[in-house]
Formats: structure tokens, C-alpha cells, sequence
């Protein structure tokens, strides 16, 4: 049995990387763990963000949101830019910006400033997000979801990491050099990007065109009764994941009294369990269907929600944090199933519509966290934050046994 199970894995692992396709798959990955990792930096620094600035809770989250609303909007021209230009061109023009961007946040020096480069950074990474999801799509056949979880679980490594080092940064010299030091980090993954992803990958978009007639059928694409549920599903944990990642590092300090480090250190922790949490889910949405896993996904991220302001000692929060991160496993159930659904000729861009929708509405997770937090009811936020997760599980039973 074991000898088999080796087997299994490595003739993975062989079908992953053959062909040329692993390289290809670094260099996605490689973007995922920077692009997103950054982003999550955000939430580690806002306690020094709000020190330099002099903000308020409010503010705080509605930074946040800015940075998920701009990554939102740019779903939609990422997805264009993808089928128009080519999916690995999408990548490389995307790590690049996000490196131009993130200079100019690290040197805001006005809260403007801040918000205006925050927003650029956002849209920015999002020219990243449909592209990589048709890319392994179109070069993996039977893996797709594996792939998929794969890359995703790099993004968890960046974000296990990079809000870690920029917080211990941060308290060491400065926030600004937290976010400084991703700089020629961007530009060194945009090179790997061009070196090991083609400039276009699937060939299905190789007419694509803007007109009437294309946007009819992205519309039509998305109309469909299983995408729409399974989208409504990704959206409500979606924006169950923003209000808690967006505040959790702050409500740590301020509720549970951990210090910044041992707060950002715990974050940390969240992530990396979702790096085992993503590619064990996209194997399993491939096994035994999509409906049984955002099931589990949705019903524990439920309960541990809940469960969270209760407790109290280090050992529960890290019990807590640890069983929270199943909340990760939701990405590649939907992502795998909407860019697998949806038509060939417009995959990226019908998959960027429906990103910029529900990533929009998500993002209003923290604006929303921090105003309750403002008002005192920090508790009662992510007590909140558990009974929406409750929604997506009544969502999940609505999908057909026989379905994604």
C-alpha cells in the first residue's frame, strides 16, 4: 500500500513536470507567491500604518478594501488582456507594474498618497489573476485542479512569509522597508515569467476580438445556473476570507493582547497550513467532485469562525488559526470548475467578469470589520464574519449531488 501510494504521487509529480509544463508552472507559481504574498503584507503593517499616518479603524479597513476593490476592477482588463495579448504577456506586464506600484507605496508620504498607490498596486496584480488560472488550465488535462491548488498554495508560502519578514522588519526599522525589500523581487519574477511561460499558451483565443458579439457570449458563458451558484458560493467565502485576513493581525494586538511580531508570526501560520490546505482540496475537488469538498470547507470555516472570539489563551488561538485556514481550500474548488465551464474562445475573459464581481463585493469585508471594530464591536465582527460563512454552506447544499 505504501509502495502504491509513492506511485500515485510520483506519477504526479512526472505528469505535473512533463512536457515542459513544470517550468511553466514554477514561473506561475512564482508570480502567485509574490503578487498575493505582498498583498497580505498590507494587514501585518496596518498597526505602524496607522502610527505614521495617524488613521482610525475605519480608515484602516477602508485601505484594505481599496486594495481589493482596485484588484477587483482590474479582473475584467486582466482577463481582456490575457485573450487579447496572450496569457503569459498578461503575467509579465502584471509583475512588472506591481513592482513599480509597490515603490510608490513604500515612499507614500501622505495618507493620499498611500491610498492612491495602494489602489494602483491592486490593480495592478489583478492583470495576474484570470491569466494564470486558463494558462494551467490549458496545459494540463486531468491534473488541472491539482495544478491549480498547487499554485495557489505558493501564494499561501508568500503570504506565510512575506507579512512575517515585513513585520519584523517593520519593527526593527521601518513598515517602508517592509514593503521595500519586494521590490527587485518583482522585476527578478517578471524575467523568470518571460523566460518560461510563451507569451500565449492556449490557442483557443487566437481570433478573439472585441466586439458586440464577444461580450454577448461571455454573457451567455456566465448565465449558466451551476456557475452562478458556484460563484454565489466563492463570493460569500470570499468575503468571509477579506474581513478576516484584512483584520486579524490588528484584532490579535487589540482583543487578544499578543504582541505585533507574535501577531503577524500567528497570521503567518494561517498561511502556511493553507499551503497544504489548497493542493489537498484541488485533488480532492478532482477526486470526488467539487460539491463534497466546499461542503467541508464551508461547514468547518463556519464553526471556527464562531468559535474565535472565545478564545482566549495562545494554544486555542493557534488551535483556532490552524482549523481557519480550511477557509483556503475554497479557491481552487470554484476557480478549477469556472475556468473548466466556461466557453474556450472567452474563458479568460468571462472568468475576469465574474472575479471583478464577486472580488468587488468581497472587498468590502474590511471596510465593514473596521467599522464595527470602530464602534467597538470587534467580537461581534468576527462573530459576524462565522454566520456569513454559515451562508455558503446552505449555498453549497443547493448544488446538485450529481454536480461540480
Amino acid at each position: 500500500m505504501h509502495g502504491t501510494r509513492l506511485g500515485s504521487v510520483r506519477d504526479v509529480a512526472d505528469e505535473l513536470w512533463s512536457g515542459g509544463r513544470g517550468w511553466i508552472l514554477v514561473g506561475v507559481a512564482s508570480g502567485w507567491f509574490l503578487s498575493l504574498g505582498v498583498r497580505l503584507i498590507f494587514p501585518a503593517l496596518l498597526p505602524s500604518i496607522r502610527e505614521t499616518f495617524d488613521i482610525n479603524l475605519v480608515l484602516l479597513g477602508l485601505l484594505v478594501t481599496v486594495l481589493w476593490t482596485a484588484y477587483a476592477l482590474g479582473q475584467f482588463p486582466g482577463g481582456i488582456v490575457g485573450d487579447l495579448l496572450g496569457e503569459g504577456n498578461a503575467l509579465v506586464i502584471s509583475t512588472v507594474c506591481s513592482g513599480i506600484a509597490i515603490a510608490a507605496v513604500a515612499g507614500a508620504t501622505t495618507p493620499m498618497m498611500l491610498f492612491v498607490a495602494t489602489g494602483v498596486f491592486g490593480f495592478s496584480t489583478a492583470l495576474f489573476g484570470p491569466a494564470r488560472f486558463t494558462i494551467l488550465s490549458a496545459i494540463y488535462e486531468r491534473r488541472d485542479g491539482t495544478a491549480i491548488g498547487l499554485t495557489l498554495s505558493a501564494g499561501e508560502a508568500g503570504n506565510a512569509t512575506l507579512p512575517v519578514v515585513a513585520g519584523v522588519l517593520a519593527g526593527v526599522l521601518s513598515w517602508r522597508v517592509g514593503f521595500g525589500i519586494t521590490i527587485p523581487l518583482f522585476f527578478l519574477v517578471a524575467v523568470l515569467i518571460f523566460r518560461a511561460i510563451p507569451g500565449r499558451v492556449s490557442t483557443a483565443t487566437d481570433g478573439y476580438s472585441l466586439s458586440v458579439a464577444t461580450f454577448r457570449e461571455v454573457i451567455d458563458g456566465i448565465a449558466d445556473r451551476l456557475i452562478l451558484l458556484i460563484t454565489s458560493v466563492h463570493l460569500v467565502l470570499f468575503f468571509v476570507y477579506q474581513g478576516f485576513t484584512g483584520f486579524y493581525p490588528i484584532y490579535l494586538v487589540e482583543m487578544k493582547g499578543l504582541s505585533p511580531t507574535a501577531a503577524a508570526t500567528l497570521f503567518g501560520w494561517f498561511f502556511v497550513v493553507g499551503i497544504a490546505v489548497q493542493p489537498a482540496a484541488g485533488a480532492g475537488g478532482d477526486r470526488f467532485g467539487y460539491r463534497p469538498m466546499l461542503l467541508i470547507v464551508a461547514g468547518v470555516s463556519t464553526v471556527v469562525l464562531l468559535a474565535l472570539p472565545f478564545a482566549e489563551t495562545l494554544g486555542s488561538l493557534l488551535l483556532v488559526t490552524t482549523i481557519a485556514s480550511v477557509l483556503l481550500g475554497a479557491t481552487p474548488l470554484t476557480q478549477t470548475y469556472l475556468v473548466n465551464e466556461l466557453p474556450a474562445s472567452v474563458k479568460g475573459t468571462g472568468l475576469g467578469l465574474l472575479r471583478t464581481g464577486y472580488i468587488a463585493l468581497g472587498a468590502t469585508g474590511p471596510l465593514i470589520v473596521g467599522t464595527f471594530a470602530e464602534w467597538g464591536y470587534f467580537d461581534g465582527a468576527f462573530l459576524g464574519l462565522g454566520v456569513i460563512a454559515g451562508a455558503s454552506l446552505l449555498l453549497a447544499i443547493l448544488l446538485p449531488t450529481a454536480g461540480p
